[in-house]
Formats: C-alpha cells, sequence, structure tokens
C-alpha cells in the first residue's frame, strides 16, 4: 500500500517538528489531499496510525482537508474549477489547461504539546 509509506513520512516530518520545538505530544496533524495527489485520503487515514505506532504522534488526530482542482487556461488565462477527469477550462471550455492546484499533498498543520519554559 503507497499510503503506508506516505504515512510513515508524514509522521517522520511531525516528530522533526516535535523535535524542533521540544513538544511533549501531538494532538493534531492536518494534511490538505487534492484528488490529483496520487493518495486515496481514506487509505492514509487507514495506514496513519500503523505508521505512527510508538511515536510522539501516535495519539494525534489526523485530519484531512479535501483540496479542489483548479486550472488555469492557456489560452483565455482564466482561472476556474475543473473536475479531474475533464480538466477543461470553465471560461471558454479549452482544453489547453495547466493544474494550479488539486494535486498537492501539503502538511498544513501540526498542533503541539510545548511544555512551558522554567523561569517563564
Amino acid at each position: 500500500m503507497h499510503e503506508l509509506s506516505v504515512a510513515q513520512a508524514l509522521v517522520e516530518q511531525v516528530e522533526d517538528l516535535a523535535r524542533q520545538h521540544g513538544a511533549k505530544g501531538v494532538h493534531l496533524i492536518r494534511v490538505r489531499v487534492g484528488p490529483l495527489a496520487g493518495v486515496v485520503g481514506d487509505l492514509l487515514a487507514t495506514a496513519f496510525p500503523l505508521a505512527a505506532a510508538g511515536s510522539i504522534a501516535e495519539p494525534a488526530q489526523l485530519e484531512l482537508v479535501a483540496a479542489g482542482i483548479r486550472v488555469r487556461c492557456r489560452s483565455c488565462g482564466a482561472e476556474t474549477e475543473a473536475q479531474a477527469n475533464r480538466l477543461l477550462c470553465g471560461a471558454c471550455g479549452d482544453w489547453q489547461t495547466q493544474v494550479v492546484s488539486g494535486d498537492e499533498l501539503i502538511l498544513e498543520t501540526v498542533e503541539l504539546d510545548i511544555p512551558e519554559s522554567i523561569g517563564d
């Protein structure tokens, strides 16, 4: 399952962030997933607990945010919404478009439990 390796990489990123900030826990991990990212959200959600087991990210809630598809038309310059199997310009109908969003897989937010410094 490809999503397991994605989940493992996600946990590694979160562990690095937690280390950098001296966190003692992770509460929330929010990931933006576009329909063209090549990742199935449900499978990523299923793989996450396996990847996070034994790590600081284990108790964290994984929140997946669905991103929409937007294209920019090379003919008329319009930026419009599109469908995964129909990347046409919504303004003029041309097929010569460039994907602006919808192919992303972004670690958007990590909520860390950071202990208060002694002496504050």
